[in-house]
């Protein structure tokens, strides 16, 4: 006879002894517990850096020899994957199919749960395949329990390809962890609700999504110092926000910088140098084409 399919040895859905009995507590002392589980999930995240810094250094490789990087998962893993994606072209000015995410059960899955997507390994694999990744891609595989038969399903056709596959688990010694070239686990132990990854787990799985596509971005030269040199100014904020920058690394004032960034196509970068470096815009473009786009390379290699 067959053992019942069980996954209570899971980390994640485990019962957290911090928060038994949680429904008899008044509201600020049950809030308490929820806040004093959260500060756990940074120092897990922490102790992952090492994993999180190679991932970074090695999709930022591959998307700077023209891959892409890609996120898969299914539920709350795969809508964060979805949200990090969505948020990298107004961030940082690129192409919409840079980053791409992927979410068991298509974009139906962002607002509904679609039963069985994430049980297929097979669908994980053809929904990336459909995706067009290719060997000079990476993806990163989402699964907070570390089992997900979806995302393992796209990793070991990722590998198969030739791609780069990272896995994002917050469970140790994970099955995900165990079909991919880069593992991480940050591992904030039970949730306050038993076996409510959108919790601890969720966050963990944000906060190291911010840190890679970030990091990532950072590697290619699209942040100076700590500034966002690549927003795209689509909107009153963001125009803003452009201008701001602007002021803030020539030394001038607004009507300068709004000047510099007409005049320089409505890109923060190629208004920057023609500021820094008293240069026309197309002497700009092409000073940065030269290096590959990196700002301080371009600053760094011309005259004050």
């Amino acid at each position: 006879m067959d053992e019942p399919f069980s996954l209570g040895h899971l980390m994640t859905e485990q019962i957290n002894p911090a928060s038994v009995d949680l429904d008899t507590l008044p509201t600020a002392e049950m809030l308490e517990v929820f806040n004093r589980e959260d500060r756990k999930v940074a120092e897990a995240v922490a102790r992952e850096i090492p994993r999180i810094a190679q991932a970074v250094d090695s999709i930022a490789e591959r998307l700077g020899k023209g891959g892409r990087l890609f996120y898969t998962g299914a539920g709350t893993s795969g809508r964060l994957g979805v949200l990090d994606a969505s948020e990298c072209p107004p961030t940082f000015n690129v192409p919409p199919d840079l980053v791409v995410g992927i979410i068991a059960g298509g974009d139906k899955a962002l607002r509904s749960a679609v039963e069985g997507a994430e049980d297929s390994p097979e669908l994980g694999a053809a929904d990336l395949a459909a995706a067009g990744f290719s060997a000079r891609d990476a993806v990163v595989g989402i699964a907070a329990s570390g089992r997900t038969p979806y995302v393992l399903g796209a990793m070991r056709h990722a590998r198969a390809v030739g791609g780069l596959a990272v896995g994002l688990s917050c469970a140790p010694d994970a099955e995900l962890s165990r079909n991919v070239d880069i593992a991480i686990e940050a591992v904030p132990g039970p949730e306050v609700i038993a076996g409510s990854t959108r919790l601890k787990a969720g966050t963990a799985t944000k906060l190291v999504l911010n840190m890679i596509s970030s990091g990532v971005m950072i590697r290619l030269g699209l942040v100076f110092s700590n500034l966002m040199i690549n927003v795209q100014p689509s909107n009153a904020k963001l125009v803003d926000r452009a201008q701001r920058i602007l002021m803030t690394l020539l030394g001038c004032g607004r009507e300068r910088a709004a000047e510099l960034l007409e005049s320089g196509g409505r890109n923060v970068r190629t208004a920057l140098v023609m500021g820094k470096l008293n240069v026309t815009r197309q002497e700009a473009e092409r000073r940065l084409a030269a290096a590959g786009g990196g700002v301080r390379q371009v600053l760094g290699a011309s005259p004050e």
